[in-house]
């Protein structure tokens, strides 16, 4: 380990910046400075060395090299342990820099704010920052090198216990935090900059694409035991989802349980009354909205009570000690809600393995619109917009003689954004704005339209319920009927009303049938297809 003696500090955020250096002179380190950061320290009395004083060369272009320079960069990248590297530097008047703190020209942030400009965006690309970063962490066994002032303390507390070192394996980290940040931010670069064609003009797609994602976590298994997984994060986003989510108890979290729960969290945030619903293998068996959040999970649960054993349960408001003496009698893999009532948490105790998450409050974060879609396939990705499409009243085309009652109005609304959290081929029967039968992942919608019909007669027969549970129902479907049979068999379970894009050639077919069976039907021009 290498007793540190010289830090090189220059930074965009300086916070905590302050305090670290003066916890670093108190152990008698010499600060070398650069521009505004030298000026900051100054100013909080501490003497600082500027690097044109070491290099022997001014700040020049505006300050855009000022570290680019054997003296700092022969510092940074010449072995300890070599005596060859070590008598050059001694030939060239080169002395060892044995920290670096830098942080980098804030190029994401920048290029964030609506208007930017090419030349702003230029003038906040860093070069002579990740150089130094990158010359640090190479020679990391002797160079401490920090880029996030998260790592402020860890340090100074280090140091104090190792005589002004820090240990191998955290200086390892700290270079690998590094490598990573540099990465991230080259690819940024890369990003926006691919995304503008010759003449300057956004494009929604760059050229080339760089993400990364951060480890959460490693998974006992994938989708299956065979299979190996983890959890990666994707930093900067703000909007509530699984990903920020708080556990408070249970199992640790699977791949399964993490993919349902962002299905089942991603369906309740469409909402803004009092909901619930309930995912199973990624697709909502259960989806209720009522003023009485109780009544929504007893809703949702009905619909699907075999269905519901062992899945996922999301609310949208916090979850109260009644509902949780009602959800305790049954086997669930996880609740997600923004909070639960302290009734609740004692009642869930008992279930140790149930996994309980807390998300940020769900109407707080903004939807980051901006945000692509990823599928993956062999070889390649498949990138969109997020289908974040939200119907409005210019959308709605009755294009029947019948126009829909007020109550219908409501559920076919309903059951429209519950269709577009449904694998396609999609359908979704509602009433009273719960659902009541769901038909997913069919070849054929007619199909779909059938499964769902007898999933329902199925519960309301487990029920010993005698009414059609379709009778007077609506129907969502997520991407037009491309000929009439899906209608009739509709109409003869029982429903009243449809909502559907609308689009095919055989369209006034299929509103001929709606009228024949007296049904009211709605085109919205847009579909919810989810593959």
């Amino acid at each position: 380990m290498t007793t540190i003696k010289r830090a090189l500090l220059s930074v965009s955020d300086k916070t905590g910046l302050v305090d670290f250096a003066r916890g670093l002179t108190s152990m008698g380190v010499a600060l070398i400075s650069t521009g505004g950061t030298a000026k900051l320290l100054r100013d909080n009395g501490m003497s600082v060395m500027d690097v044109s004083a070491i290099t022997g060369f001014p700040e020049m272009l505006d300050g855009r090299v000022k570290t680019l320079h054997p003296i700092v960069h022969g510092g940074l990248l010449g072995l300890r342990d070599n005596p060859d590297h070590q008598e050059q530097m001694r030939n060239h008047s080169i002395d060892p820099i044995d920290m670096v703190v830098v942080n980098l020209y804030p190029f994401e942030a920048t290029v964030a704010k609506e208007g930017c400009t090419l030349e702003e965006a230029i003038e906040n690309i860093d070069i002579g920052g990740p150089s130094m970063l990158r010359s640090a962490a190479k020679n990391n066994r002797s160079v401490t090198v920090i880029c996030d002032p998260d790592d402020y303390d860890t340090v100074l507390g280090e140091m104090k216990e190792g005589e002004g070192a820090v240990t191998t394996a955290t200086n390892a980290r700290l270079a690998r935090k590094v490598f990573a940040r540099t990465a991230a931010y080259d690819g940024a670069i890369s990003n926006w900059l691919s995304s503008l064609d010759d003449d300057g003009t956004p494009q929604t797609f760059p050229e080339t694409v760089t993400m990364q994602y951060s480890k959460a976590q490693e998974m006992r298994y994938g989708e299956n035991p065979h299979q190996k997984a983890a959890f990666y994060l994707e930093a900067g986003s703000e909007e509530p989802s699984i990903s920020g989510a708080e556990q408070l108890q249970g199992k640790a979290l699977s791949f399964n349980n993490i993919h349902d729960a962002n299905g089942a969290l991603e369906l309740v945030k469409e909402f803004q009354d009092p909901a619930c619903i309930v995912v199973k293998h990624t697709n909502p068996c259960g989806a209720s909205v009522n003023e009485n959040l109780l009544t929504a999970w007893q809703q949702a649960r009905d619909a699907d009570p075999v269905s519901a054993f062992g899945g996922v349960i999301a609310f949208n408001r916090t979850v109260t000690g009644a509902i949780a003496d009602e959800i305790s009698q049954m086997f669930v893999e996880a609740i997600i809600a923004p909070d639960f009532e302290e009734a609740a948490l004692s009642t869930f105790a008992a279930k140790k393995n149930l996994r309980l998450l807390r998300t940020p409050d769900l109407s707080a974060g903004p939807v980051d619109a901006d945000a692509m879609d990823v599928k993956r396939v062999v070889g390649g990705l498949l990138l969109q917009n997020r289908d974040l499409r939200v119907i409005t009243p210019d959308d709605l085309k009755v294009v029947t003689e019948r126009q829909p009652t007020e109550e219908e109005l409501q559920d076919l609304l309903f059951g429209w954004k519950v269709v577009k959290h449904v694998k396609s081929n999609a359908i979704v029967y509602a009433k009273q704005r719960t659902t009541v039968g769901v038909g997913a992942g069919q070849m054929s919608r007619v199909d779909s339209s059938r499964i769902a019909v007898w999933k329902a007669q199925e519960t309301a027969a487990n029920a010993k319920r005698e009414e059609n549970p379709i009778a007077g129902s609506s129907l969502a479907s997520d991407a037009f009927f491309p000929f009439r049979d899906g209608v009739d068999a509709a109409a003869e379970a029982g429903a009243k009303a449809v909502i559907q894009p609308g689009g095919s050639i055989r369209d006034e077919e299929v509103i001929e049938a709606a009228n024949e069976h007296g049904m009211a039907m709605i085109f919205t021009g847009f579909r919810h297809f989810k593959h």
